[in-house]
């Protein structure tokens, strides 16, 4: 087993694996962004590397920082988690060549499963059938109209090698297809880093299944049961289950043969996910995720099976210690994704800020896997998911009922939260009924009555900022410089003022934004203006994009509140904005 384990990762999964590693007695290291310093995942580990920057780009995917970490910590084996490296062949090459053990699969089959074109037809050739789509990348806004005009719209952009709904868009008509495709090209390359896309027919109604399942190094493969990951919104899961519900036994047990083919046909290492879309009693193969998912506690409940330790073991060469037949489900789970979002009556608007109280809900088969306590900072240039709650449950009925008093249970204040919009999932007939489907959060589910929820902004002396000074210090002897962090104040002050003082935390708002229909118009929240879709003197009407902000990973049309001119734009593609900073002025007409 090794001695040593470097997590290149950040937030929940940095620490669900330090904590696994830890139980195991294995030694853990952990890297960080500048806005990362003072995160539970380096809070926890033995050790942890500054890798600067503050975005992904700069930080957690710069993979000479990262292999530089490794050599200086002499860690023994890499696990990437989920999203950054996960899935990047190049990265666990690179590991592979140092003589570093990477916690997943070998490069060979991430390339593969990687490859969303590739995985389709390494799945076909093991018989197994996917949702018809086109086996090759996007070249231009023509290939998605023609493949409309053949198969109907509305039809899927995905990116070749992502996952997780990240750079996928929707094209109901061929008016949307060039915005569209710009569009998730632009999301591939920010989460993924390639921009490469491909195209599938859009399943007007499916149920999205997957099955779990871990291969050793000697051959042997076994699935741990299915999830249902149905609700969702903008293609992202909010609500996970397991086992699938309202789905027949032999078409379950169909799928997980199917998905250990798709492992074994090439050649699969460790833990990973064979997705499906379930409709009208048929099945489709989706895509394979060559790494452990977020929502793999559900897995766990289910089974008694501990699937980080499992990674471990089997990446140190270890045998599964079950069959497939040892295999048993007992139970029902379900996860709750709590997300940094306002729900805001379906509009699910990024929420980063500082989380000024955090109470998680105990009890009798219930489980919090978290990324972050009272006090810490949820950035705008991360994924926004803060934690994820978990129940146990003899069957469904009582999981649903204990997530529901679980979620009334839990506390968090200074960011909005998904919260409100799990509870009206979980209480509504269709979901009790196994009656939803990927679409039915945002065409079915009502949730105008969910209100924006306040927000208190920072005050002046809340957003101090803290400055990088160097230092000389001696440790048995020896000299060292090392770098602190210090707020401003205390660079001029005397002596009292490097005496600590009670640390204040501040609400996620910016300015607050202009009334609705005055024509300045107001970004919802924090971000990265990534597009201006308009200029001055040009006419707009109510609701066309006028910007397109970043936050969190996801992108948001910024609309016209009034028709009219513009008058003046303010921003650039590219600039930072805070909440409630106006970005355009339209002259009403």
């Amino acid at each position: 087993m090794f001695s040593k384990v470097l997590i290149a990762n950040r937030g929940e999964i940095a620490v669900r694996v330090i904590r696994a590693c830890r139980e195991m007695g294995i030694s853990t290291v952990a890297v960080y962004s500048e806005l990362d310093r003072d995160a539970l995942h380096v809070r926890l580990a033995d050790e942890a590397y500054a890798l600067g920057g503050q975005t992904a780009a700069e930080s957690y995917i710069d993979s000479e920082k990262i292999l530089e970490v490794i050599r200086r910590s002499g860690a023994e084996a890499v696990h990437p988690g989920y999203g950054f490296f996960s899935e990047n062949a190049d990265f666990a090459r690179a590991i592979t060549d140092m003589g570093v053990k990477f916690i997943g699969p070998l490069p060979a089959a991430i390339e593969v499963m990687g490859d969303k074109i590739s995985a389709r037809a390494a799945a076909e050739k093991v018989g197994v059938e996917g949702v018809p789509g086109d086996s090759t990348f996007i070249e231009g806004v023509d290939q998605v109209t023609d493949f409309g005009a053949e198969f109907g719209y509305p039809v899927a952009i995905k990116a070749a090698y992502g996952g997780g709904g990240r750079g996928m868009k929707v094209v109901e008509s061929a008016d949307e297809a060039a915005s569209a495709l710009e569009s998730a090209q632009r999301e591939a390359t920010a989460y993924f880093g390639r921009d490469e896309c491909y195209l599938e027919r859009y399943l007007t109604n499916p149920r999205h299944v997957e099955v779990q399942l871990v291969c050793d190094q000697h051959g042997n493969a076994v699935y741990l049961g299915t999830r249902d990951c149905s609700a969702q919104r903008r293609h992202q899961k909010l609500i996970e289950e397991a086992p699938a519900p309202g789905i027949p036994d032999e078409i379950l047990t169909a799928m997980g043969e199917d998905a250990v083919k798709v492992a074994l046909g090439c050649d699969y290492e460790n833990a990973g996910t064979v997705e499906f879309l379930y409709e009208n009693g048929e099945y489709f193969y989706l895509e394979m995720n060559t790494r452990l998912q977020v929502e793999h506690p559900v897995s766990e409940l289910v089974t008694g099976v501990d699937l980080v330790e499992l990674q471990l073991r089997v990446a140190a060469g270890e045998p599964l210690p079950m069959t497939q037949d040892e295999v048993e489900i007992s139970g029902h789970a379900i996860e709750c994704r709590i997300n940094a979002e306002d729900t805001a009556g379906g509009a699910f608007l990024p929420s980063p800020g500082t989380i000024t109280k955090l109470h998680a809900p105990s009890g009798f088969g219930t489980r919090w896997d978290g990324g972050y306590e009272t006090g810490d900072e949820v950035s705008q240039y991360y994924d926004n998911l803060t934690g994820k709650l978990c129940v146990w449950g003899r069957d469904r009925d009582v999981a649903i009922a204990r997530m529901i008093r679980a979620l009334e249970e839990m506390e968090i204040e200074g960011i909005a939260t998904v919260i409100p919009a799990d509870l009206a999932i979980l209480r509504h007939p269709d979901f009790a009924a196994v009656e939803h489907s990927t679409k039915w959060v945002e065409t079915v589910l009502d949730l105008s009555g969910i209100t924006a929820t306040p927000v208190a902004p920072p005050t002046e002396e809340d957003a101090e900022p803290k400055v990088r000074r160097n230092m000389d210090v001696e440790v048995n002897g020896r000299r060292f410089e090392v770098a602190m962090y210090v707020p401003e104040s205390q660079l001029s002050a005397g002596p009292a003022a490097a005496r600590p003082r009670p640390k204040r935390r501040r609400g996620s708002g910016g300015g607050a934004a202009e009334a609705a229909g005055s024509g300045k118009v107001a970004v919802p929240m924090q971000g990265t203006i990534v597009k201006v879709e308009v200029e001055a003197g040009q006419s707009v009407s109510v609701g066309d994009t006028l910007v397109v902000l970043e936050a969190m990973k996801m992108e948001n049309n910024v609309a016209a509140d009034v028709a009219g001119t513009i008058t003046e734009v303010k921003v650039e593609a590219g600039q930072s904005v805070t909440a409630g900073e106006v970005v355009v002025i339209i002259e009403a007409t």
